[in-house]
């Protein structure tokens, strides 16, 4: 009996979130827009948006040329800062699928690794919305 409430009680929590996926994916596209324009008027040349790898296992929501520098860009957003900035959304293991996924990238590209760059842009979609640029993310890169 108690596995039985068990299971309604998932069923219930899982359609609940079905429900709000679509008002979530369309912040994630807006605030990805937010980013994409700020990116321009800093001087970065977007190239591609929502790479991934033909495997699936990592993607990109933009890439850029900020001059001679190939940079990989991940967009964070969120409707309130109220649980912390945005980017703090972004583990180790997050960032280890956008290495591998920015690798193939420059290697199809034939850019060297060295002119590679790691930047992340969170917006909290406020009026006006609030965005934070961190250049250099990861720090240094696993090479």
């Amino acid at each position: 009996m108690l596995g039985f409430l068990y299971h309604l009680a998932d069923g219930a929590r899982w359609r609940a979130r079905r429900k709000q996926w679509p008002a979530d994916q369309a912040a994630g596209r807006r605030g990805e827009d937010i980013a994409h324009r700020f990116l321009q008027r800093s001087g970065i040349v977007i190239v591609a948006r929502n790479y991934r790898l033909p495997a699936g296992a990592g993607e990109i929501d933009l890439i850029g040329w900020d001059r001679d520098t190939l940079v990989f860009v991940e967009v964070k957003s969120r409707h309130t800062d109220e649980y912390g900035l945005p980017e703090r959304a972004i583990d180790r293991e997050k960032e280890l699928r956008i290495i591998r996924a920015a690798r193939q990238f420059a290697k199809h590209a034939e850019v060297p690794w060295e002119n590679v760059r790691f930047d992340v842009v969170s917006v909290i979609l406020r009026m006006p919305p609030e965005v934070r640029h961190v250049r250099d993310a990861f720090g240094e890169k696993e090479r």
